[in-house]
């Protein structure tokens, strides 16, 4: 191998490229031939001789390289001897892989021609054992009808289906056979099951039934089995409905539609219940879905019988005709007297019995429903549908709508009978009524939201609602009504009894304000956990928000009630108000002194308060009291507000008001659990400003400076306050930028 020629130099390159032809080529000879001028080809000589030199350069260079190359020819020739090594080992190699693979050929060949012959050999034996077992199910089927062991005989008949089903042999002799059997012992089976069923042998209905199965009959077996509890349900059902109308005939004392329908329910449970596991192995989960739809045949068939059989014992469709033509009548005359409300009340609560039964019922077989995980999915809807559309369904609605008459009614009743009974009541600041009648409406709303029925619910409500903006209302407000009642309060003997009454009247009131946002959230809360569809809370809600303002109607009526009374007795009071007017306060220190010890009026202003309005605290509510004493301070303090901004004052007139204030919030704070600061606060401030050494100091309390206080009084109030100071200036006063 030889080096491959160094490149051409740089300066080579160099000098090629200044020269004026290229040395080297035919071209550069050419024109050397064709010179003539002798300075050209002196020129063309030294470039030439350059040329040369540089040409002994690079062969100088290429001829140094010699010693690499001769060391790189002496390995590649070693080298070769080893490749001519492993060539022939790589040879010999080849040889043994190949004889190799062939050999590995042949024994492959013969794993897949053994393999082949084990298989075909065990696919021989199976149909061997096939036909000898299919021998055996023939004989086996044969003996276990002839002595009657219909178990075997559906065992062998199952086996031999399964292995006809594996090895088709239509041709055969065996499979007619059997065939045969099949069709003699299917006929044995329904025969037998019919029999068990007629005679009610329970455990002969069993037995069968389990043999369907192995026949291939599971559909046939569900639907003979679920006819059969049909059956048995339907007798027990009509023998009990059956004593119901003789009770109903001989003793009516004895008669228990309630336990009727839940005899009624608790017989179709239990078939779901314990033939849970039957009714899986006959058509798994959707076998029970079948049986509880086909039971809620029944249900709606008997059920509704016993719901008809109850209103018409219950004459609830003449007791409702009779109740809306008493309705009428009242508000015609007002004297006709309508159905005794006791009687109305057991018809309420065996309505509410049957009413919850079918809701349990219902809602138990749903969730039964919806609990199975492996059902078609068509058929859970159409299923649920059915208890919600069913005859059944249908009559609980019909009872409901008696039941909605009739709780209406007990309600209008017992409400009525409150007002008319209404007496006071020992120990009590309320009379007899309050209680009475709103014990009436929650008993009646409770059991309204029992039924889990939304329409039953929302009539309730409405009548309750209606009561109290009416009849209720109008019992309440009766006293406060009566003309002159104030001036009563003081009249000699009667004072005791009148106050009494207006108190009582007020409490009664306050209470019922308080009794109906309580009613409201009892109900929102119940009707919660009952109706968790978002229609039904709405319809809801709007109802409870006419109670809510119903209670704010009371709190109105309250509030005029109070005004009244806080009325009459501040025109006992006004005097000692309206002689504050005379009081100077333009003090001297000795004046100061003076008041000081003998107090010019407030204490006889405490003492007419007192006097004509602690005598009612025993007699009120606390809510009550406290509102009517923070009547009175209203009216006070607007008047005394009044009074000294038509006086002028001294500095120490000035201490001597803010003395007058601080003793009337004293005592006012003892006589009420309400704040009363807030309402001297306007007098407070007055007295701040009257107390200032010079004008500009209010600048310190005013503005940005106010700190915490807010103050009450209008810059033009606070200029009137400070020019009742005898010794400011009305200059520095009108200066002041507030």
């Amino acid at each position: 191998m030889t080096s491959s020629p160094p490149p051409i130099s740089p300066d080579s390159e160099q000098l090629n490229s200044s020269s004026s032809i290229q040395f080297g080529t035919p071209e550069a000879l050419t024109h050397v031939q064709t010179l003539t001028d002798v300075g050209t080809m002196t020129r063309l000589l030294h470039e030439c001789i350059a040329y040369q030199r540089n040409l002994d350069l690079q062969l100088e260079n290429i001829l140094s390289l010699r010693p690499d190359l001769d060391k790189h020819l002496t390995f590649l020739q070693k080298s070769a001897d080893v490749l001519e090594i492993v060539k022939a080992e790589s040879d010999h190699m080849l040889l043994n892989v190949d004889s190799t693979c062939v050999l590995a050929d042949q024994v492959s060949g013969k794993v897949r021609e053994l393999d082949l012959a084990q298989s075909r050999v065990n696919e021989t034996l199976d149909r061997i054992d096939a036909i000898v077992e299919r021998s055996n199910c023939i004989d086996g089927v044969q003996k276990a009808l002839e002595s009657e062991d219909f178990e075997s005989a559906a065992s062998f008949v199952q086996t031999f289906v399964k292995i006809d089903a594996k090895y088709k042999d239509s041709g055969s002799e065996q499979r007619e056979m059997l065939f045969d059997a099949k069709k003699r012992l299917e006929a044995i089976v329904r025969r037998r099951l019919a029999a068990a069923v007629d005679q009610r042998d329970h455990a002969g209905v069993l037995r069968f039934i389990r043999l369907y199965s192995p026949l291939a009959l599971e559909e046939e077996g569900l639907q003979a089995y679920v006819s059969y509890l049909k059956k048995v349900i339907s007798v027990r059902s009509k023998v009990e409905f059956e004593q119901l109308v003789e009770f109903m005939e001989v003793n009516q004392s004895q008669v228990n539609f309630v336990a009727c329908l839940t005899n009624l329910f608790k017989d179709i449970v239990l078939a779901i219940e314990e033939n849970e596991e039957i009714l899986k192995s006959l058509c798994g989960e959707d076998g029970i879905v079948y049986a509880i739809c086909e039971l809620q045949e029944e249900c709606d068939s008997r059920g509704s019988m016993i719901l008809k059989k109850y209103m018409e014992f219950r004459k609830l469709s003449k007791l409702t005709s009779e109740i809306n033509s008493y309705k009428n009548e009242m508000l015609s005359s007002g004297e006709e007297e309508g159905p005794d409300p006791r009687e109305i009340e057991l018809f309420l609560e065996e309505i509410l019995s049957l009413t919850q039964l079918g809701e349990d019922y219902t809602g138990y077989m749903v969730s039964k429903i919806k609990g199975l995980n492996h059902v078609d999915p068509e058929l859970t809807p159409r299923a649920t549908k059915a208890f919600r559309s069913g005859n059944f369904s249908k009559v609980i609605q019909d009872i409901t709508s008696y039941y909605v008459i009739l709780e209406g009614f007990f309600m209008v009743e017992n409400v009525r009978k409150a007002i008319k009974i209404d007496e006071h009541v020992m120990d009590s600041l309320t009379t007899s009524m309050v209680d009475d009648v709103f014990y009436v409406l929650q008993s009646c709303c409770r059991r309204s939201i029992s039924t889990s029925n939304i329409n039953s619910v929302i009539a309730a409500l409405s009548s309750a609602v209606s009561l109290l903006g009416g009849e209720y209302n109008d019992a309440l407000q009766q006293k406060m009504r009566e003309p002159n009642l104030g001036g009563k309060l003081f009249l000699g003997g009667v004072v005791q009894k009148t106050g009494v009454d207006i108190a009582t009247a007020l409490n009664n009131i306050d209470v019922s304000s308080e009794y109906a946002l309580k009613l409201r959230h009892e109900i929102e809360e119940q009707c919660a956990e009952v109706f968790p569809a978002p229609a039904d809370r709405e319809r809801i809600k709007s109802c409870l928000s006419e109670l809510g303002e119903m209670s704010n109607g009371f709190k109105k009526a309250l509030n005029a009630g109070l005004e009244q009374l806080v009325g009459t007795v501040t025109h006992r009071i006004r005097p000692v108000l309206d002689s504050v007017a005379t009081v100077s306060y333009e003090l001297s220190e000795a004046e100061y002194a003076e008041n000081e010890v003998n107090d010019p009026w407030v204490q006889r202003l405490l003492h007419a308060v007192e006097t004509n309005t602690g005598w009612l605290q025993p007699l009120m509510t606390a809510n009550n009291y406290d509102s009517f004493v923070h009547l009175v301070i209203d009216f006070i303090v607007k008047r005394l507000e009044v009074i000294m901004m038509q006086k002028r004052f001294s500095q120490l007139g000035g201490l001597q008001l803010d003395r007058d204030v601080r003793a009337l919030v004293s005592h006012f704070s003892g006589m009420t659990q309400r704040t009363v600061r807030d309402k001297f606060a306007r007098l407070t401030q007055m007295a701040t400003i009257l107390n200032l050494e010079k004008v500009s100091e209010i600048l310190d309390f005013w503005g940005e400076n106010a700190g915490p206080m807010t103050w009450r009084l209008t810059p033009a109030e606070v200029r009137r306050v400070l020019g009742m100071r005898v010794d400011f200036k009305p200059e520095a006063i009108a200066a002041l930028k507030l």
